[in-house]
């Protein structure tokens, strides 16, 4: 499929892959996709940064390739290795055969045909349909030698292998890098993105997820769900919970066949929400009345 020729078929889009896009993520994705531009995503996780990308990918109709980011990751991994197995046995049938060449077998070894391509190497092949979405996944976990070597790859759309050369891109893949922020990612790799933070969504907007990606709920439980939700975001927690967890909570309460909330719904099934035991027990006894009663005042009869 062709890229989106406006901001609002961007939204249509999105929307058809059930992702309910605020226009100014709409804009800054229109954008990232016609000038050609990677798409930083920052903000709290869980407000949907992951999400986008893998929308997208449905929508084009392109190949998603994933690279997650994790302490330690560098430039080999993310980008080629060598089948040292396939490799040891090309060297004992050689061996076996005898008359072994060494400088013929050499090159032989360092081919194609043993190369294990990565995420970043395989976002550079050509893929039917077109240009893949390379999601660069918490790039706020990995160090700045990583950071570094991105910024070739990215500004020049290519990679190098020692053994085989420099290989680049025919067609730039749409690439969109997300990050929670756990560190400041450094200023050289955000101006070559353009740059976009990510904002828990309005009360009436989370609704519109929610009943998009839980169809079956009703609206009266939706809205108890995404108020009581929201409420949590204001309190004292270590970790807020964001719109993955709104989700996953509305589908384990449909589960249940619960049509109401009720601190002992909650109770059972708070796990869904909060992560950590400390937020948990914040939300034991009758903190989770109080919190659904503040919630209820101030919500309109259905």
């Amino acid at each position: 499929m062709r890229k989106p020729a406006s901001i609002e078929k961007v939204q249509c889009l999105l929307a058809g892959e059930h992702y309910v896009s605020s226009r100014a993520l709409s804009t800054v994705t229109y954008l990232a996709l016609h000038l050609g531009r990677p798409l930083f995503l920052e903000g709290e996780a869980g407000t949907g940064k992951t999400e986008i990308a893998k929308a997208l990918a449905a929508a084009l109709g392109r190949r998603l390739i994933r690279l997650q980011c994790y302490e330690g990751l560098d430039a080999s991994s993310a980008v080629y290795e060598w089948n040292f197995a396939e490799q040891m046995i090309a060297i004992r049938t050689a061996e076996a055969s005898g008359g072994v060449d060494r400088d013929m077998l050499k090159d032989e070894l360092f081919t194609e045909e043993f190369l294990i391509e990565r995420p970043l190497l395989q976002a550079m092949r050509p893929q039917p349909g077109g240009a893949p979405v390379l999601l660069i996944d918490e790039i706020d976990r990995t160090d700045e030698p990583f950071e570094a070597f991105l910024l070739e790859a990215l500004s020049d759309f290519q990679v190098t292998i020692p053994e085989l050369g420099t290989i680049q891109a025919t067609e730039p893949p749409i690439v969109i890098l997300t990050s929670n922020r756990t560190r400041e990612v450094h200023d050289a790799l955000k101006r070559r993105c353009l740059y976009h933070w990510v904002e828990y969504p309005t009360f009436e907007r989370e609704i519109e997820i929610l009943q998009a990606r839980a169809p079956e709920a009703s609206e009266a439980l939706s809205r108890e769900v995404v108020a009581f939700v929201q409420a949590l975001r204001t309190e004292d927690l270590f970790k807020k919970p964001g719109v993955a967890e709104t989700i996953d909570w509305a589908k384990c309460l449909l589960a249940l066949d619960v049509i109401s909330l009720s601190p002992e719904v909650i109770a059972d099934t708070v796990g869904a929400i909060l992560k950590y035991q400390d937020d948990i027990q914040k939300l034991q006894g009758s903190e989770a009345k109080r919190i659904l009663d503040e919630v209820r005042a101030t919500l309109d009869p259905v």
